[in-house]
């Protein structure tokens, strides 16, 4: 070996040492007490410059926890700083801090009931009333419910607000938004069910309002409704649709506590399902205080102006289901499927 050799293969192991250096400092720990390397390959496209108001292309995605089953229903708590998270299948809901620590929170989440429900059975979205407490969107229970216990001190025991639509059981309410009144919009697909969707009372998958009087209303029926959400100035209702044939956004204007109308397709992505180009569907979704809407779908997150339009894509590699700011929005987190991920906002 030739003396220009030698220096080429001393570089060479110097540069791999500095790669191995590299990827163990962005190992994580997981509440499983394993430890996972953060490999996916992130990245954020910018389909919009307007995007660059809220997002920085080189943003960092950082993996917090890992070793989960399926994460959904991201709650960031402010008195705490510490975001509340479901992993469906295990009926547990998980307590992260910012620093990515993590413990169990509550057990059972969504099916209190005596051996195996269903695939699903645990909490899925979980919210804050104007009280300050912790209601939850049980899959096996099949209802909404608010637990007994404080934020602080968290017990398994739930108080039903509703289960049922006239004198028929939900199939397994799923996404949830409050407006200031405490008007609860929320999503009944039926993803919580037994298989073969066995026990199935309704024979529709709806969208509803629980007005803060205790009426219930009906607002639409989609094939697959998921996740829900307001504009900020609450003018404006926004739901996704699971379906792979009908893969959508819609939108519809809120004409009162529990009145919609002029539904309209906000953002169609069946033709991308459709040639297989990204994994995923529409599923949950956050509305930025300034109108963007940040919705999970098809590849990751997706951006969207209020008017409809894509501005960025946050690509994570993985099946993503839900999606949750921090208080000052300088941070998104995302449960996407086995993982915790955080993203930095401007």
């Amino acid at each position: 070996m030739t003396i220009k050799h030698l220096l080429f293969a001393s570089l060479m192991l110097a540069l791999t040492a500095c790669q191995k250096s590299k990827k163990s400092e962005s190992e994580v720990s997981n509440p499983l007490g394993k430890t996972e390397q953060d490999a996916s390959p992130f990245s954020i496209e910018i389909m919009d410059e307007e995007a660059l108001k809220i997002i920085d292309p080189n943003a960092t995605v950082k993996v917090m926890a890992s070793g989960f089953t399926w994460t959904e229903g991201p709650l960031w708590v402010k008195e705490g700083q510490y975001l509340l998270f479901s992993d469906i299948p295990r009926n547990k809901i998980y307590k992260m801090t910012a620093a990515g620590d993590t413990s169990t929170y509550l057990q059972p989440s969504g099916y209190t009931g005596e051996g195996k429900y269903s695939n699903e059975p645990g909490s899925n979205a979980l919210l804050m009333d104007e009280k300050g407490a912790l209601i939850l969107m049980q899959h096996g229970d099949r209802q909404i419910a608010r637990m007994r216990g404080t934020l602080a001190a968290p017990i398994p025991e739930y108080e039903s607000l509703v289960g049922q639509y006239q004198g028929q059981r939900f199939n397994s309410p799923n996404d949830g938004a409050f407006d200031k009144n405490g008007n609860l919009y929320f999503t009944d697909p039926p993803y919580g069910l037994p298989p073969n969707f066995a026990g199935k009372e309704l024979d529709f998958q709806g969208v509803y309002c629980l007005r803060n009087s205790g009426q219930l209303l009906l607002l639409d029926s989609l094939s697959r409704p998921n996740g829900i959400a307001l504009s900020p100035d609450e003018n404006k209702l926004y739901v996704a649709v699971s379906d792979e044939h009908h893969a959508v956004w819609y939108q519809y204007d809120i004409d009162g506590a529990g009145r919609v109308s002029n539904k309209q397709v906000f953002y169609d992505v069946t033709a991308i399902v459709a040639a297989g180009e990204s994994d995923g569907l529409p599923d949950g979704m956050e509305v930025h205080s300034q109108g963007y809407l940040f919705a999970t779908g098809p590849g990751g997150l997706w951006i969207f102006s209020p008017e409809g339009k894509p501005l960025a894509k946050i690509h994570t590699g993985r099946l993503t289901a839900n999606c949750a700011f921090t208080t000052d929005e300088k941070q998104v987190y995302l449960t996407a499927h086995h993982d915790i991920l955080r993203v930095d906002l401007k």
